[in-house]
């Protein structure tokens, strides 16, 4: 039986089994408190010293110069968009049940990391800037155990999905939502796509992997792996949010004080990607 079993919520930040009704990830990133946030204090205002002017390259914004409040959340962003590509680099290159996976579930997660890099690259051709953080720390057995694995790459999905849901809320110009709502799909298209590797994990990787536990903590089965709706806002109504959910896997303090294992970090490596069809490159901030 692994560690992290489907008969209770995995307690993805402290790294040991818990039952429903215990505090969410969400929860403990929060309760972090001074010990992980003070690392985070003046983050965006350190990302953002100044509004650049435009450079005359058009972006097809609505506005030339960048306002400090889109900066803020692209910042953000490139922070988020960073770690998942780290995530997603490390379960292909070190994760043992990635080679057990079918060639399809293998062919999402191989996708999804040049995804989120092209996201990346997109957001830092707006700030002209790169993310701040370039090393992440992760729960215990993150690349280990395959529920751990798809636990925690659920979780991020979900806050990235929220982050970019407050971006569609508060960005100033209207082609920034549009690009938001846009990214933000992708992410959905992720989180629904980890949940169906869930039962293709092999039997000797501790599969079938029936439930899975995102930032809610609630363990919910991977039947139907599309199980939303309507896309989950964590009720995030500011960018700081985000930032502080994403505090344990960029501050060392924070993410032992969440049970991480700060035994090692995992860096930023950037590419050049390659994204699977035409179709669905970016083209224009327009959508068009």
């Amino acid at each position: 039986m692994n560690e992290l079993d489907n008969r209770g919520t995995p307690d993805i930040a402290l790294g040991k089994q818990t039952t429903i009704g215990r505090r969410s990830f969400l929860r403990k990133a929060t309760v972090i408190g001074a010990t992980g946030i003070a690392a985070f204090d003046g983050l965006l205002g350190y990302a953002s010293p100044q509004e650049h002017e435009d450079d005359g390259t058009d972006h097809d914004r609505d506005e030339d110069a960048l306002k400090k409040g889109d900066r803020d959340i692209l910042i953000a962003a490139e922070i988020a968009e960073a770690l998942a590509v780290t995530t997603y680099t490390n379960i292909i290159d070190a994760a043992p049940f990635f080679t057990r996976l079918a060639d399809d579930d293998q062919g999402y997660l191989k996708f999804a990391r040049q995804e989120e890099m092209s996201h990346y690259l997109l957001e830092q051709s707006v700030t002209h800037e790169p993310s701040p953080f370039n090393s992440f720390f992760y729960p215990q057995h993150m690349f280990s155990d395959a529920q751990t694995t798809l636990n925690v790459l659920v979780t991020l999905e979900d806050a990235f999905i929220a982050a970019y849901l407050v971006g569609v809320r508060n960005f100033s110009a209207p082609a920034f939502r549009v690009t938001a709502a846009r990214i933000m799909g992708i992410e959905s298209d992720h989180r629904t796509l980890a949940r169906v590797v869930g039962p293709g994990v092999a039997t000797m990787d501790g599969g079938p992997i029936e439930k899975i536990t995102g930032i809610q903590g609630v363990a919910e089965s991977v039947d139907p792996p599309n199980n939303n709706g309507y896309e989950r806002t964590q009720c995030w109504t500011r960018i700081e949010q985000a930032v502080q959910a994403l505090t344990p896997f960029v501050d060392f303090n924070a993410a032992k004080a969440a049970g991480f294992d700060v035994s090692k970090s995992f860096g930023f490596a950037p590419f050049t990607p390659t994204l699977p069809s035409a179709l669905g490159e970016f083209i224009s901030f327009k959508g068009c």
